[in-house]
């Protein structure tokens, strides 16, 4: 059985993203077209999905890096903020957005909160791992030697 650590993780996040999509407890908040990603940048995304994408993100995050908390997940996403006549600096992404996701995430029952952090529930890891077997299915399809690891 394919895991999300045999997958590209580019290739991951794009496929869970569709799928998120198709799920009720996934919509964007009202706010999401207007707000930035964090201090760092200048203007908020241009993709019209960026929102799936940020949870398909944070949720293969929160498997692979887990337990984690809004605090790692933002200094994760953050970046480096331009000062002017200063040095960079790296600064820490938004907590709203990434709050905002968790909790979407928890309300569809793939991630819980621990004493450690939020971890991934067992349904949660299911619909990644099916996500990473379908994709190395489609990836077998070109290059005969991945079918080895179906």
């Amino acid at each position: 059985m394919a895991t999300v650590y045999d997958v590209p993780p580019e290739k991951l996040i794009e496929e869970l993203s569709q799928k998120l999509k198709n799920m009720p407890e996934f919509t964007p908040p009202e706010w999401a077209p207007y707000v930035k990603t964090g201090v760092h940048k200048e203007k908020a995304p241009l993709q019209p999905d960026w929102w799936q994408k940020r949870v398909s993100a944070i949720f293969r995050s929160i498997c692979v890096d887990g337990p984690a908390g809004v605090s790692r997940l933002r200094g994760k996403y953050g970046g480096s903020q331009d000062r002017g006549s200063k040095p960079y600096r790296a600064v820490k992404g938004s907590g709203s957005i990434i709050r905002t996701a968790l909790q979407q995430l928890e309300d569809a029952g793939l991630v819980k909160k621990s004493d450690e952090g939020r971890t991934v529930t067992s349904e949660g890891q299911s619909l990644l791992d099916n996500t990473a077997y379908e994709i190395l299915k489609d990836m077998a399809k070109d290059n005969p030697e991945l079918s080895k690891y179906l």
